[in-house]
């Protein structure tokens, strides 16, 4: 059984994550998606809330996925998986160099996992989760880039923390 990890923080869940992960789950058996815990990216959602958003997500793509959650190493968390490939979204130049950065240090740690790389619809190329969380701080909407449940789920928070430019 050939397995895959997307990894990311999910913070929240966009549609260009979508489209990867339904594109990435055609290329293995069983895709697990891991959701990871970066405190340098302000999250706005626990591990706990953006599995659940996750899962709740991805349940209408079909296949086998599985959501989650880890705060180690990615290449220990694909070993303890059984992945074979770590998939990885590609938006942007800025993301390329980044990826492949990060594809020569995780191969480095462990040369036995391949590095894929997807790039992301045109459509949906310029979809970054922190620049939703801005777009709906300050009262923008954010329909385009994530679903409507997860507009929903980011309203509900902007309005707890107090939204901005008020």
């Amino acid at each position: 059984m050939r397995t895959g990890v997307y990894p990311g923080t999910f913070d929240p869940i966009t549609l260009g994550h979508i489209d990867i992960i339904r594109r990435g789950a055609k290329l293995v058996d069983r895709l697990v998606v891991g959701v990871t815990t970066n405190a340098s990216k302000s999250p706005m959602f626990t591990v706990d809330e953006r599995m659940a958003m996750v899962g709740r997500e991805v349940a209408a793509i079909g296949g086998e996925i599985h959501v989650v959650s880890f705060d180690s190493l990615l290449m220990d968390f694909a070993e303890r998986e059984g992945a074979g490939i770590i998939v990885r979204g590609l938006r942007a130049v800025a993301d390329f160099e980044y990826e492949y950065q990060m594809a020569g240090m995780n191969q480095q740690i462990n040369h036995r996992i391949e590095t894929v790389f997807l790039m992301a619809d045109v459509s949906l190329q310029p979809i970054a989760s922190k620049l939703v969380k801005e777009i709906a701080m300050y009262g923008g909407p954010i329909d385009r880039f994530v679903s409507a449940d997860v507009v929903v789920d980011v309203a509900a928070r902007v309005e707890q923390l107090g939204r901005l430019g008020n």
